[in-house]
């Protein structure tokens, strides 16, 4: 019997020997590339990451400079605010112990153990110190986004309880006292106009700050006042450390040496905070007297003081205003939702951004105009009438004329100035007089200034334009003409247009800034001096850096800066300048309006010569028309005084200003006069 051969068991296959081998050799591989792609095409990038998670940079905040004022009174200085932190890591294990220590806490600075829920949205809005939180939940959330930094618990405690706390830090475990420095404005209301606020890097600011070195939501920077314009002055730079930390956030070492804070530059302005002072309390109380007498509520106004030889602004008043130490660690929103909402603007600076219509105290620039053009001469006599009659005109050969009759301020109670020259015509400041010599008037006049040439004299004298004080919202007025009105009221210039503009009304608008420099331009025999409120920079070591240097813009007598118009009144390539006599003549006249004019009974018994303008400007803005008082030639007016002292040997020119202020004399010029005796008294007592 054959046998039969064995055959083999579990023989393997070959084939499928073959396969998982393959699948070795490319899992092998793929993990093989993939290993060399990340060491050795993305091992920078992954070592970079890697060190990233292990560095970190913490700014180190930087100290903002002072602001102080001319005699050396602090404006603005950084003062220790106390904020009670916590750092979770440094809490004991035991929940009980720390159960315990915010028991003690919470009864130290009256904010509750546990309250409020820290879901999703709650930890999305959480604020340090603006948030209804207990302490146990304040704790939790910085606990899970950083463990080892501190969070704040309540910031701006007193310093007696920052003493509580530092002493008792024995059995308050991982609670400690941050000092933080914070801005305090000793003067407060007096000068927040000028010196303004801090606030946090606004949203849309924010890369730029950043990119500077700057950490939002805890650095802040200057929004209002020279805060804000100076803010690159005061602000100072950021250092920083480089430091190594663990995958729990804390810090194991510095990796660099650290990079220490520079501080800001303080600022010397040329405000008098004394004369401030008493300019705001001649403006307040003055319209509060007036209210009483006229049983009306006169609610703003504006007095700015400056030195037209200078140009240095010795005090600028913008009321009403606000109180900035409550906005100095933070600001609040119903503080700032109230100034917001107030129809008087407390937040709005009325000094540099108000536009109003000038009324007569624009007629310098029209005094001047219409001698350096041989309109009239000094000594020509021009009748007022009390009314007079024009045919109003919207191009030369207009068949169709309207009559319109433009009456002098006299008329009202029946009256008249009769013949006047130059001197008489400004000093009374006679509209009738300012109407014939502006837009002519038949053979007396037969050819008035023009709007075209009106518009050169008062930009000489600094209307129409941005003066450019360091002071944020500052804005350039409007001097009118036939292109201007063709353009944005889509409307041709008429007759009339010429005749208002010419006594400062109309379409034409100023500021109480422009105001001032355009008689202290006079004042000083045509220098314009811009106006600053900067005299020194100063580092943080008290030394000065940039001393004051006057900047003359430009001097109207001897710098050509009026075109010259052909008949026809197209502009030409010839310009000239304002003859000396032709000044000479406008301070005359300003003179001659506190001697005999309309400042006359005001200034009266003073004990200085000065010299002035008055002002009273008809107006129909947003806020009359809803009071329903914009009736034809019964409109409201604002009061205006414009003056400077000594008149042979200027050193103070005043310029006030009351919104609704009926007449300037009454209500405008004894503003001035006070502060004018405010100057030269606070003057005299400085001398030995």
């Amino acid at each position: 019997m054959k046998s039969r051969p064995l055959e083999p068991k579990n023989e393997l296959n070959h084939t499928r020997l073959y396969i998982i081998f393959g699948l070795v050799v490319i899992v092998f591989i793929f993990y093989v590339l993939r290993l060399f792609t990340l060491q050795i095409f993305q091992g920078e990038n992954y070592q970079a990451r890697a060190v990233d998670n292990r560095t970190r940079e913490i700014s180190l905040t930087t100290q903002r400079g002072k602001i102080y004022d001319r005699n050396g009174i602090v404006l603005a200085r950084n003062v220790a605010s106390y904020n009670v932190v916590i750092t979770p890591a440094d809490l004991p294990i035991d929940e009980g112990a720390i159960q315990d220590i915010y028991r003690r806490l919470s009864e130290i600075i009256d904010v509750p153990v546990s309250g409020g829920n820290t879901d999703s949205e709650s930890v999305r809005n959480f604020t340090p110190c603006q948030t209804d939180l207990g302490i146990t939940q304040i704790v939790y959330i910085g606990e899970t986004n950083a463990p080892f930094d501190p969070v704040r618990i309540k910031c701006n405690i007193n310093e007696t309880t920052a003493r509580i706390i530092q002493e008792r830090s024995v059995d308050l475990s991982g609670v400690a006292v941050e000092v933080e420095a914070v801005r305090e404005y000793p003067t407060g209301e007096t000068t927040a106009e000028v010196v303004g606020f801090l606030g946090p890097i606004p949203a849309i600011e924010q890369n730029y700050w950043e990119n500077l070195g700057f950490v939002s939501n805890r650095d802040k920077v200057g929004y209002a006042g020279v805060e804000n314009s100076l803010n690159d002055i005061l602000i100072g730079k950021n250092g920083y450390r480089v430091v190594e930390v663990d995958n729990s956030g804390q810090i194991l070492r510095d990796l660099e040496a650290p990079v220490e804070s520079v501080s800001g530059n303080s600022v010397t302005l040329t405000i008098d905070t004394r004369l401030q002072g008493a300019a705001r309390a001649a403006l307040i109380d003055w319209m509060k007297r007036q209210s009483l007498i006229n049983n009306k509520s006169y609610t703003s106004g504006v007095v700015i003081a400056m030195n037209p030889k200078t140009g240095e602004i010795l005090s600028l008043v913008s009321y009403p205003n606000y109180e900035n130490n409550r906005m100095a660690r933070l600001i609040p929103a119903y503080y700032y939702e109230q100034l917001n909402q107030d129809p008087h603007k407390p937040l709005f600076n009325h000094a540099i951004s108000a536009e109003h219509p000038p009324g007569s105290v624009f007629k310098m620039a029209a005094a001047i105009g219409i001698l350096n053009e041989g309109v009239v001469t000094p000594d020509q006599i021009i009748n007022d009438p009390g009314l007079i009659r024009i045919e109003e005109k919207f191009f030369a050969n207009d068949p169709n004329p309207t009559t319109r009759d433009y009456v002098c301020y006299l008329w009202k109670s029946g009256g008249s100035h009769g013949d006047l020259d130059f001197i008489g015509g400004l000093s009374q400041s006679c509209d009738v007089y300012f109407y014939k010599v502006g837009g002519g008037y038949k053979d007396e006049v037969p050819e008035g200034l023009n709007i075209w040439r009106l518009g050169e004299y008062a930009r000489a004298l600094g209307y129409g334009q941005v003066l450019g004080i360091e002071l944020p919202g500052e804005q350039d007025g409007l001097i009118p003409d036939p292109n201007w009105k063709r353009i944005n009221l889509g409307e041709v210039w008429s007759t009339g247009d010429t005749y208002i503009a010419t006594i400062g009304q109309g379409f034409v608008l100023s500021t109480p800034l422009q105001v001032l420099v355009s008689v202290a331009t006079l004042a000083n025999d045509g220098k314009l001096m811009r106006p600053t409120l900067v005299k020194e920079v100063l580092n943080s070591e008290g030394e000065v850096i940039k001393p004051f240097e006057p900047d003359m813009l430009w001097d109207i007598t001897k710098d050509p800066m009026i075109h010259v118009y052909d008949e026809n009144f197209f502009q030409t390539d010839v310009v000239k300048t304002v003859e000396p006599w032709v000044v000479d003549l406008a301070k005359e006249g300003m003179r001659e309006v506190v001697v005999s004019g309309t400042a006359e009974t005001v200034f009266e018994d003073a004990e200085f010569q000065s010299a002035g303008k008055t002002g009273t400007a008809e107006y129909c803005d947003q806020i009359a028309q809803e009071k329903g008082v914009c009736d034809f030639g019964l409109w409201p007016s604002h009061a205006w005084y414009v003056g400077y002292a000594p008149y042979d040997n200027p050193e103070i020119a005043v310029v006030a200003f009351v919104y609704d202020g009926d007449e300037g004399a009454i209500l405008a010029a004894p503003v001035v006069r006070k502060v004018m005796e405010a100057y030269f008294g606070l003057k005299s007592s400085a001398m030995p």
